[in-house]
């Protein structure tokens, strides 16, 4: 939700209906070869039937006017000889209450009032009929012709970089991945027109096998031009665009109107290594064309809001755009209305995530009113998750549950060790949601649980000789089975001992003979992992190997899955088509949050950024500089082989770093923690200079 001015009228509507409807809309865009692909879970709807309230007190009586997305009445103080459906009416001095119920069976019911003092605003109430008066929601839309079902993205022209002929057909490389609308200039002729598309040149040249195309009429395509130009109804990802058309059908060129949220790059990297600067800024640009109405997987295939994926945006995001919009609304669309039938996106991981993910949101934020706003649905949803767990209290997925982990070859039958450690964090996450709340009972029970939970998972799946955690227990049988994920988990929320982290580190992360993580979603989390055990210069290497070889490769975004043993076309193939991997991926954008957390080293130690800690690393590098968003402000970091330079803009920070010898500062006091590790206190608002010794 938008802050709000409060000399200003908005539409305002039941809150998270707009989030919703915008969902249910979006999640039935994707299509396949021209055929409908609409997400296979339940999609919740807005209510059709409300009533909003206000209560106001004036001196002398005030016109307003009144706007509706569907049919509606208002009635003062509950008469029904005050009821009307006129857009402007006369309100009688003294101390009134305004009620409007407003019906919409196809978009979501809002409503905008304007007055000289009366105005629709969050300070408006609004009930679903269920004994429900909530906040009134809201957002951007402050104009009575700027209504919210009319909601879109906005739009810039792209010229291709290159048309070539190609058999006899024009092939347009617009130079990089993409996301829009093809447009035709001045088209003339009869005939048909078929358009191929390609996330690469080899999908593009494969009109029998490319994932998505487009077909149309020029008589019919003319009749729909503006200003001589046809654009085409669906946008679609691509890069290449390869055109076949009836020799009667001719055009002048062919555009395209690129589709995005207007975010603000408001994060940087640069270091000495170019490759590594390279896959940084390709990174920025992947997560980008992701970030759309909601986090999206991918822009070509699913186009589906994924919590799994969402939870990976979020961190990044907060690491480059900190978009708050696309975060809230992804939070709202997935968590969607009870009752619960179903998890997440039919996945009980997914479900978990969630809880996570709004935690990480709070404490990156500080938005306590979110939290507020959406804690009756996080309790139903824990409620669900709790209903699935077993005689040893652990949680198994149904026969209609998918368990996904990871694209890897996983048997995820019975209490799989990863369901745990999630389960367990976040019923740490509701614990403290219940205490933000206030809800003392219930942040006792969430915590007992979350660590009867841990207790029983460590005890149970834990593996002396193996050194980790064994990967699911079926019937009372923890299987020999060890495999990194469950593992990756418990080092990130803290769960391990020192000895357990140490030997995690030793005989599970780093063990050839454990199986490896293909998919850039996993290694996020491996990667993190690796990081917090001081792996720096592994990481880096790898980021350069594993994102630097999709480069070499011509990617000009990151991929949803790299095998560097592939050959050729065979990187494209997926879920059985040959072109079915996702070539833009949201979860192929780790390097974002890599960077920005562990190398720059920024991360929150209070929400919203209020008290944050700075440990910057170079892991191998000779130089780098960069800046984090930190809410509102950013914090700035440079460093080299003998010197950092930091500097902030806001809240108060406490820089850790390394040195050999006794550092110096002219700018605040250093103070020496042992092991050659040393302290800053930063201030925003000052520049902190330090000399070190590597």
């Amino acid at each position: 939700m938008a802050s709000q001015d409060k000399n200003k009228a908005t539409w305002i509507w039941y809150p998270g209906d707009f989030e919703i409807r915008l969902h249910e809309k979006m999640s039935a865009k994707r299509t396949a070869r021209g055929v409908a692909y609409p997400a296979y879970w339940q999609l919740d709807r807005h209510y059709s039937n409300i009533k909003f309230r206000y209560a106001y007190e004036l001196e002398q009586e005030e016109e307003i006017t009144i706007e509706a997305e569907g049919v509606f009445s208002l009635y003062l103080d509950g008469k029904d000889n005050y009821r009307t459906n006129r857009s402007s009416i006369t309100l009688p001095a003294g101390r009134h209450e305004i009620m409007v119920s407003v019906f919409n069976d196809t978009e979501m019911p809002a409503l905008y009032v304007a007055g000289h003092s009366i105005q629709s605003d969050s300070s408006w109430e609004v009930t679903s009929y269920q004994n429900d008066w909530l906040p009134a929601g809201f957002w951007k839309f402050d104009a009575p012709e700027n209504r919210p079902s009319a909601f879109r993205l906005a739009v810039t022209p792209q010229e291709p970089v290159s048309v070539m002929d190609q058999e006899g057909h024009p092939l347009l490389d617009f130079g990089k991945e993409t996301f829009g609308y093809l447009r035709f200039h001045n088209l003339s002729g009869n005939g048909s027109v078929n358009v191929y598309f390609g996330e690469s040149i080899t999908e593009a040249l494969s009109p029998d096998e490319c994932v998505t195309l487009d077909a149309f009429e020029a008589e019919e395509a003319r009749r729909l031009q503006e200003d001589g130009v046809f654009t085409l109804e669906e946008p679609k990802a691509f890069r290449y665009a390869w055109i076949h058309a009836d020799p009667g059908v001719t055009w002048e060129h062919v555009s395209m109107l690129y589709e995005y949220v207007p975010v603000q790059y408001r994060s940087s990297f640069d270091c000495s290594d170019p490759k590594l600067n390279d896959i940084y800024t390709m990174s920025l640009y992947t997560l980008h064309l992701n970030t759309r109405e909601f986090f999206l997987d991918g822009i070509k295939r699913d186009r589906w809001v994924w919590s799994g994926d969402a939870y990976q945006a979020f961190l990044m995001n907060y690491y480059s755009f900190f978009d708050l919009d696309v975060t809230r609304r992804t939070l709202v669309a997935l968590r969607g209305k009870d009752p619960l039938a179903m998890h997440l996106n039919t996945i009980v991981d997914y479900s978990l995530y969630w809880f996570i993910s709004l935690y990480d949101y709070y404490l990156y934020t500080g938005d306590f009113t979110f939290i507020r706003q959406n804690y009756d649905r996080a309790v139903t949803l824990m409620e669900f998750c709790l209903n699935q767990r077993n005689e040893e209290g652990f949680i198994e997925g149904r026969p209609q549950d998918w368990v996904f982990v990871d694209w890897a070859d996983l048997t995820n039958t019975g209490a799989v060790s990863t369901l745990q450690i999630l389960l367990a964090r976040s019923l740490e996450a509701m614990g403290a949601f219940s205490d933000l709340i206030g809800d003392k009972k219930a942040a006792s029970t969430y915590g007992r649980l979350a660590a009867e939970l841990k207790e029983k998972t460590m005890a149970l799946f834990w593996d002396n000789e193996r050194g980790g955690l064994l990967h699911h227990r079926v019937d009372g049988e923890t299987k020999p089975i060890l495999t990194k994920h469950a593992n990756m988990f418990a080092m990130t929320y803290g769960y391990l001992s020192e000895v357990q982290r140490s030997s995690v580190i030793r005989q599970v992360m780093l063990n050839p003979e454990v199986p490896q993580i293909r998919t850039p979603y996993m290694r996020f989390h491996e990667l993190a992992v690796l990081c917090d055990s001081g792996e720096h210069d592994f990481v880096r290497k790898e980021m350069l190997s594993y994102w630097g070889g999709m480069m070499d490769l011509g990617a000009t975004s990151f991929w949803e899955e790299y095998d560097p043993s592939l050959a050729d076309d065979e990187h494209y193939g997926m879920y059985g088509m040959p072109f079915g991997k996702s070539l833009c991926h949201a979860w192929g954008a780790g390097p974002i949050y890599l960077i920005g957390k562990y190398y720059l080293g920024i991360t929150p130690a209070s929400p919203g950024y209020e008290t944050y800690r700075i440990r910057p690393n170079l892991g191998g590098l000779q130089h780098m500089q960069g800046t984090v968003p930190i809410g509102e402000g950013q914090v700035t970091v440079k460093m080299d082989l003998s010197s950092i330079r930091v500097e902030s803009t806001n809240g108060s920070g406490l820089l850790t770093f390394a040195s050999s010898s006794l550092p110096e500062c002219p700018d605040a006091e250093v103070r020496a923690m042992g092991n050659n590790i040393y302290e800053i206190t930063v201030e925003a608002g000052k520049l902190y200079r330090i000399t070190y010794e590597a």
